[in-house]
């Protein structure tokens, strides 16, 4: 229980409810989008040169191979229960059911921030190369979960071809960021970082409390908004993550992760994509209903992993080790 309301008292968490409340109170409150587009960069860009200036600092590992590898699998396999319960238990057809499913199995860039921020103000702080798990996670489920919209003999009608989704992925703005920012912390290393250090580090937890106001807002209006999410679907919506985060957890240790890092990786497990899954998807699967696969990962997921999933997933890995 202390641990949860460890969670719930983090000034981000408190601001993404506050955001929320604001938005279901009709409230008129709003942060301009280029501010939120501005901040989503800092963010990445913070994350990702942090995490190579540890991985400069503690050197190349076999662990980071292994959680390379953890997070690859993951990614590509968590879509395949997700869309048999979609299909069988959430009644979507093929087409939605993996759509959505790709969510699930890709990764939720602020999810990770948050959790990450969380981690370390607990005195539980992941391993640096987690950032470059992060970055690996996003692409396998959309490949899986074009593999199952085209199985039983369903072609992409008026999609992407596959190579040309690919190149649309690898070059996505917050893929490109995060692996970018990695690579030149691991360059710069510690000594490098020094003269930046007081903007990437000494402003990053105010930048992601307005942020997550923004998306506070966004989440709560998006869920306002929804009429196609029937009661097994926002179920779906909650067990998923839950699941998924229990596995990311259990393979965390098997892996040899310490408690911060398998508390990260079970974080990242749970966590569903809203930016680069749906962007995508709009590209590969045109027919799929956006309204259904971002109201599930944004105004259903992403809320109940900010609240309460992320204390939930800590506090298995901790029991585990």
């Amino acid at each position: 229980m202390d641990q949860s309301l460890a969670a719930l008292g983090n000034p981000a968490v408190l601001f993404f409810l506050l955001g929320a409340l604001a938005a279901f109170a009709r409230s008129d409150l709003a942060v301009p989008e280029a501010i939120a587009k501005g901040l989503s960069i800092f963010l990445m860009m913070s994350i990702g040169l942090r995490g190579g200036v540890e991985v400069a600092h503690a050197g190349l590992s076999s662990g980071i191979g292994l959680a390379a590898l953890g997070g690859l699998s993951l990614s590509a396999l968590l879509p395949i229960p997700a869309f048999l319960a979609l299909r069988h238990l959430g009644g979507l057809d093929r087409i939605n059911a993996a759509a959505v499913a790709a969510h699930y199995g890709s990764v939720s860039v602020v999810t990770f921030v948050t959790g990450h921020d969380i981690l370390i103000g607990r005195g539980l702080a992941p391993a640096g190369y987690m950032v470059a798990v992060l970055a690996i996670m996003e692409t396998p489920a959309i490949i899986s979960a074009l593999l199952l919209a085209r199985g039983g003999g369903n072609a992409q009608a008026g999609g992407a071809p596959l190579g040309d989704l690919l190149r649309e992925v690898l070059a996505n703005g917050s893929v490109v960021l995060l692996a970018g920012s990695f690579a030149i912390g691991m360059v710069i290393g510690e000594a490098g970082f020094a003269p930046v250090a007081p903007l990437f580090d000494g402003l990053f937890k105010g930048a992601l409390c307005l942020f997550l106001l923004d998306m506070g807002l966004v989440a709560a209006r998006r869920l306002i908004d929804a009429r196609l999410l029937t009661p097994a679907l926002v179920a779906l919506g909650i067990a998923l993550p839950l699941i998924n985060g229990a596995l990311g957890g259990l393979l965390g240790p098997a892996l040899g992760f310490g408690p911060g890092t398998a508390a990260e990786f079970g974080i990242l497990a749970a966590s569903a994509s809203y930016i680069a899954v749906p962007a995508a998807m709009r590209m590969a699967l045109p027919q799929a209903d956006p309204g259904r696969y971002l109201t599930m990962s944004l105004g259903i997921t992403f809320p109940f992993n900010i609240i309460i999933g992320i204390a939930l997933y800590t506090n298995f890995a901790l029991m585990l080790a």
